[in-house]
């Protein structure tokens, strides 16, 4: 997708930025690039907005190093793009104005691990798999997964949710304090290790989801939880996506705490066949996991299997051992390189809205039913117990009539859901792509608010500029 040109007066002052070049490459040696190929890396490349390379690369190793690249930059105006894993689906981590990237994916430290708080401190660029391995011994895990192997200052950055998120809450849930680099290149500690705190502005929240437009992430505060003593998980074919979703809704508002609980409809499910070698019914199914005691999750197992058969869902597939239940989710976690492989040669983009759980199943509906009487190829997959699902798109990009077809389609989707007093995205972000849609999902006042907060953390606009910060 074509996005709007940026504007080429706002890039920085040739001299300036061949200065702050200069300065860096001579600071960092090998840990700065300005190839071009490293460059286009860090461009945007996962769906179809255009990559918008910045003009060079710094990988730092501290948070000193950061706010030392912050100022270098801060002081000439170059804007300065954060980068995590590049996992963020919504161009991110373009740099529309050029400028420098800043890769933290060399700040792999873990701080401290508190087992006894149930907490642990964390270097920006660890990604949520390093860190679980790194727990799995002590009997703790970081419960957020998105799929992707994320980096964790990533994740907060784009208020990362998934698949535990109907159990374990999403990034904003997860996070007690947050180290960051401003706009300025000072250095700040949003919080302590406490649980809760009334002291002042709940800057952490602020952080979390700002995408990189008010500063840079370079450490953080996570909870932790104990690995359950029993998990039981499988899955549960049903007639169709509506009965799948009615089933995700009872199952939520009688109080059962599922752990995951995911929608795969029938498309979806074939290309997971065959990427992942399963042999799934093709039909709408969901994936679902209990976590807790022996007796808790046979119980919980039992009365999902009656609200199921209530909408006519079974016979069910129990995956009983660990080795099963990892197969299982990561082909579901493999679902994007999965619909890639229904048509080969064509694009994969893929997008999300969330719903209130009770508009879920009516969402889904009109969705599918739009999806066939456009007559696009869109599997689609879901982390149903919070209302939010995701479409993956496939499409020619150089099919011009084909883009305006997909273009209306996802203008379509949207409206739906904020229709339904839902959001545009339940997790993806704004970034570049949904930037449009604010102005129809909060009110001039609203929007005023994000602009003040922009303009008194980031008064020269150099931070990750383009993007959500600019509504």
């Amino acid at each position: 997708m074509a996005i709007k040109q940026p504007d080429p007066s706002r890039r920085p002052a040739p001299q300036a930025l061949a200065d702050v070049l200069s300065k860096l490459a001579a600071r960092f040696g090998n840990r700065y690039s300005a190839n071009e190929t490293i460059r286009q890396q860090h461009g945007h490349t996962l769906t179809w907005t255009q990559n918008q390379p910045p003009d060079a690369v710094v990988w730092p190793q501290s948070t000193d190093e950061t706010a030392e690249i912050v100022r270098i930059c801060a002081a000439a105006c170059v804007p300065v793009i954060p980068y995590g894993a590049g996992t963020s689906l919504e161009g991110h981590v373009n740099a529309p104005y050029g400028g420098v990237c800043i890769d933290l994916t060399q700040m792999k430290r873990i701080v401290a691990v508190h087992a006894e708080d149930l907490d642990c401190v964390v270097e920006a660029g660890v990604t949520r798999k390093e860190l679980n391995d790194y727990l799995r011994d002590q009997g703790l895990f970081f419960p957020i997964d998105p799929g992707a192997d994320a980096s964790l200052g990533g994740m907060a950055s784009t208020r990362a949710s998934g698949t535990n998120a109907v159990r374990y809450g999403t990034m904003k849930d997860n996070v007690l304090a947050l180290t960051v680099v401003t706009a300025a290149g000072d250095i700040i500690r949003t919080a302590g290790r406490a649980k809760k705190t009334s002291a002042g502005y709940d800057l952490t929240r602020l952080y979390v989801g700002a995408e990189g437009t008010l500063g840079v992430i370079t450490e953080l505060t996570l909870r932790l939880q104990g690995i359950p003593e029993a998990i039981s998980g499988g899955v549960c074919p049903f007639p169709n996506v509506k009965a799948a979703c009615d089933a995700t809704i009872l199952t939520i508002q009688t109080g059962l705490p599922v752990a995951r609980i995911e929608l795969l409809d029938a498309l979806q499910v074939q290309a997971v066949n065959a990427w992942s070698k399963l042999d799934l019914p093709e039909t709408p199914m969901l994936l679902v996991e209990f976590h807790g005691t022996e007796a808790g999750v046979a119980e919980q197992s039992e009365r999902f299997g009656e609200i199921a058969a209530e909408f006519g869902g079974g016979p069910f597939r129990w995956a009983t051992k660990p080795e099963e239940r990892s197969r299982l989710w990561q082909a579901r976690h493999d679902a994007y390189w999965a619909s890639c492989g229904l048509a080969p040669g064509k694009k994969a983009f893929s997008t999300d809205i969330c719903v209130p759980i009770s508009r879920l199943a009516e969402c889904v509906e009109e969705t599918r039913k739009d999806i066939d009487a456009t007559g696009l190829l869109a599997p689609m997959v879901g982390h149903v117990g919070d209302g939010n699902f995701h479409l993956i798109v496939l499409l020619d990009p150089d099919d011009s009539d084909e883009l305006v077809k997909v273009e209306a389609f996802l203008e379509r989707l949207v409206r739906r859901g904020l229709a339904m007093e839902g959001t545009c995205t339940g997790e993806h972000g704004i970034g570049q792509a949904k930037r449009k849609y604010m102005g129809e999902e909060h009110t001039p006042a609203t929007l005023a608010a994000m602009r003040a907060i922009k303009q008194a953390l980031d008064p020269s606009g150099i931070m990750n500029p383009g993007k959500l910060g600019e509504v």
